[in-house]
């Protein structure tokens, strides 16, 4: 009996293990408001909400975990109401080595919520609970799929479809940003796409990108600058289809800096080819580009 009881603990240890870890900052300079606790509190709040949750049924260690940051910029504070814009990135550890890649890099700024301090924060799957429960909800399971999109080739699906979810239950409440009439840069539209056949070049160069590049660099540069290379010209067919689309826009944002970097250090490739697709595709990038050499 005792066996089998530490076997069921075990068990469900595995079942329900944590699998983000994520730093959530509010911050609240721009806010004037004498009593900051209610900023600290949300804080500690939505950090303890992210981390101690078991948002998925698999177990990862500690180095396994999908590392995001959310920070919350506060433009206005009134009562209870909250609004302000909502930075979320992503990244995850290159192969053999202790560098974190970025995967994503995503301002929102249709973030509108009300939250009373202490207030309990719940997810349930299956309700809407609060726009603030749902922002941050989404968001996780954003995050979840774009990193294990980056491991196996359209793996986060279910992830993203779980977001959708979320979306579909959230647009009730009529706050801006998860209808696709509330502008082209929202959550709508982000999730969306990120689930069309329509922009399926951006979730393949997401693991081109990363297992055939970034991940073959410790053992022989060359072979992963040239698996950067084959993942970038993916763009080339994206852009063709839909030249201004928001996923574009998205991934040279948490790109574009590193990019530069891999290509003018190290053993040397022929990136002209590779020049020519990021003016085409990221033209909004062309000052950086112009120092790959």
């Amino acid at each position: 009996m005792r066996k089998l009881l530490f076997l069921l603990l075990f068990c469900s240890s595995h079942l329900f293990a944590q699998v983000i870890d994520c730093r959530f900052v509010v911050n609240a300079d721009l806010v004037n408001q004498t009593n900051q606790q209610v900023f600290k509190t949300l804080e500690q709040s939505l950090n303890e909400f992210i981390n101690a949750k078991a948002w998925t049924v698999e177990s990862l260690d500690s180095k396994e975990k999908v590392r995001c940051s959310m920070i919350f910029n506060i433009n206005a504070f009134n009562g209870a109401r909250f609004e302000g814009t909502l930075q979320v990135q992503v990244e995850r550890p290159v192969y053999q080595t202790n560098y974190y890649t970025p995967l994503f890099n995503f301002l929102d700024k249709d973030i509108v919520f009300s939250y009373q301090e202490y207030q309990p924060l719940f997810y349930n799957p299956a309700t809407y609970e609060s726009n603030l429960i749902s922002l941050i909800s989404f968001y996780v399971f954003v995050a979840m799929g774009i990193e294990a999109d980056s491991f196996a080739l359209r793996s986060g699906t279910d992830y993203f479809k779980q977001a959708q979810q979320i979306l579909s239950l959230a647009q009730q409440n009529g706050a801006k940003g998860w209808n696709q009439a509330d502008g082209n840069n929202n959550r709508f539209w982000l999730i969306d796409t990120m689930l069309s056949n329509t922009f399926r070049e951006y979730r393949n160069v997401q693991y081109m990108y990363h297992r055939k590049g970034l991940d073959n660099m410790f053992d022989d540069g060359v072979i992963g600058k040239k698996g950067i290379m084959n993942a970038l010209q993916e763009f080339n067919l994206l852009y063709n289809r839909r030249p201004n689309a928001l996923l574009i826009q998205t991934f040279f944002d948490a790109k574009a800096d590193e990019i530069v970097d891999i290509f003018s250090s190290g053993p040397e490739v022929d990136v002209s080819k590779t020049k020519v697709t990021l003016n085409k595709v990221a033209p909004f990038f062309g000052p950086k580009w112009k120092r790959i050499k």
